[in-house]
């Protein structure tokens, strides 16, 4: 198995890839999808704090054929804040800060073979209002799920990093607060490209 993780600016972006994974033969169980929880109307005027106790089963397997999309839920990773998120590498990176594991969402993408510099961008991203999409797939079937994801335009690790570093950024903090979303910058994420 490989995994192909990708990071997007629209989460719209992120939704269709996913369909289009599950649409391809790609079981929503080897996809995980998590976002700021800003980038879905339905969790943006929530209480952090139940959301995330409505989300602490999240990673069970959604069944009965209803997609991974089906199954979004809420958490909370640290640095990261409240998030949106479905899937295997979203109950990883959970498990890991519940468990008290040092790592979170860095340690759970380096687990899964993202190059460390990506991981700490990719991390970034979600909370600077991103949405990561990851797809664990056989050799047979890397191919397409790559095809897949790039033909919904992600953003590219290096470049990304390249321009947070402009501003001062050097690499992800778990310490440091989640970000805030403007109205504005919500609008743009919610709406599709």
């Amino acid at each position: 198995m490989q995994t192909i993780t990708k990071v997007f600016d629209s989460h719209e972006r992120a939704r269709r890839a996913v369909s289009d994974l599950e649409a391809a033969g790609i079981p929503s169980t080897d996809i995980s999808l998590i976002a700021n929880r800003h980038v879905n109307a339905k969790y943006v005027d929530k209480d952090e704090a139940s959301n995330t106790a409505a989300g602490a089963g999240l990673g069970a397997a959604v069944g009965g054929g209803a997609g991974l999309l089906a199954g979004l839920g809420m958490l909370a990773i640290p640095g990261v804040g409240p998030i949106v998120a479905a899937g295997w590498l979203a109950a990883t990176a959970a498990g890991a800060v519940a468990g008290g594991a040092a790592g979170g969402i860095v340690g759970a993408l380096v687990d899964v073979g993202v190059p460390e510099e990506h991981a700490h961008v990719y991390s970034e991203a979600i909370r600077r209002g991103g949405t990561l999409l990851s797809v664990k797939t056989d050799s047979q079937h890397a191919v397409r799920a790559q095809a897949i994801l790039d033909r919904n335009e992600p953003l590219d690790p290096v470049r990304l990093g390249e321009d947070y570093k402009k501003t001062g950024w050097e690499s992800y903090n778990p310490e440091a607060p989640p970000y805030k979303l403007t109205e504005a910058e919500i609008e743009r994420i919610r709406r599709p490209n």
